[in-house]
């Protein structure tokens, strides 16, 4: 029989995790042809979480967890996730449950039937999102498809059941700066996507903020392209070309009509935006500079505190 693992990251869900639970067991129940391991991934979490993650393996074997001495956000989770799974299919879910687990079996039967090596989930819909932060996914999706090498997929969620030999490809890269949807489509393997309408959380507070969305799109930008770079330097040289335009302009204006230059406004303004212009600059190079910093480190990408077989 096959063996399913299941990866959920947590992070203070212990208001969610009963209802999941519930659902997990009752998607399992009806796939009686394999066998389950739900692998619990506690992300120094400050609640409850980790005392009803330990009752859970008491009461069902299947239950393994792994505790973070911290937190090193859902990346990490993730990561060590899918090193502890066993199974020969490993699926990766939030607790939240805006992940169905009733999507399983057609997944299942997707990737078991070996025309697929991964079955992936997409949003249809942004029910339930605020405007603004809709809008600004929208156009993540679309500047970093539009630099990248790597298929992001627009609403892909990272709810998905990936063979043995997808995840060990995942798993060999070991980077630091770790953003797993440029991962999942940078290693490539045939995936098919299942679309579904998007649901909001059974319970508790969703953990990312707008601010906490941007800096983790920045770093999705930063790990799988670099096109600010480009960008950067394309913007110097347009500059230093319109500044020579403009030096030669008014040269000609003064030598020829006797027309002196003024305007220090205009002057001060030009100042302030090239000013501008090269702290850009210098803050893209800054950033790939800090991701080059971090990954020479060599630190670990988490600590584990203690598992179900080390307590």
């Amino acid at each position: 029989m096959d063996l399913i693992s299941i990866v959920v990251p947590c992070y203070n869900e212990q208001e969610a995790l009963p209802a999941f639970y519930k659902e997990i067991v009752k998607t399992a129940k009806s796939m009686p042809q394999v066998r389950f391991e739900f692998i619990f991934v506690d992300d120094g979490s400050k609640d409850k979480t980790l005392s009803m993650l330990k009752y859970l393996h008491k009461k069902d074997s299947r239950v393994r967890y792994i505790s973070f001495s911290r937190n090193f956000g859902k990346e990490a989770g993730m990561l060590a996730g899918l090193k502890a799974a066993k199974g020969d299919y490993i699926a990766v879910m939030d607790a939240d449950l805006q992940d169905p687990p009733s999507l399983l079996p057609e997944m299942y039967a997707t990737v078991k039937s070996g025309e697929y090596d991964c079955a992936a989930t997409r949003r249809t819909d942004r029910k339930g999102e605020p405007p603004i932060r809709s809008f600004f996914a929208k156009m993540f999706y679309r500047i970093i498809n539009k630099m990248s090498d790597a298929e992001i997929v627009d609403g892909a969620r990272d709810f998905r059941l990936m063979r043995r030999k997808m995840v060990d490809a995942i798993l060999s890269m070991s980077e630091y700066n770790r953003f797993s949807k440029g991962i999942f489509g940078w290693v490539g393997f045939k995936t098919k996507w299942f679309e579904y309408v998007n649901a909001e959380r059974v319970a508790g507070q969703t953990k990312w903020s707008f601010w906490k969305l941007f800096k983790y799109s920045m770093e999705g930008i930063m790990a799988f392209s670099t096109t600010p770079l480009y960008i950067s330097s394309i913007m110097g040289f347009v500059i230093c070309v319109f500044a020579f335009i403009m030096a030669c302009f008014y040269l000609i204006k003064t030598l020829v009509f006797g027309d002196p230059t003024t305007g220090f406004p205009s002057l001060v303004c030009i100042i302030l935006f090239l000013g501008g212009i090269q702290l850009i600059g210098i803050g893209v190079l800054g950033m790939y500079l800090s991701k080059t910093y971090l990954e020479t480190k060599n630190r670990p990408i988490y600590i584990i505190k203690e598992t179900e077989t080390e307590k």
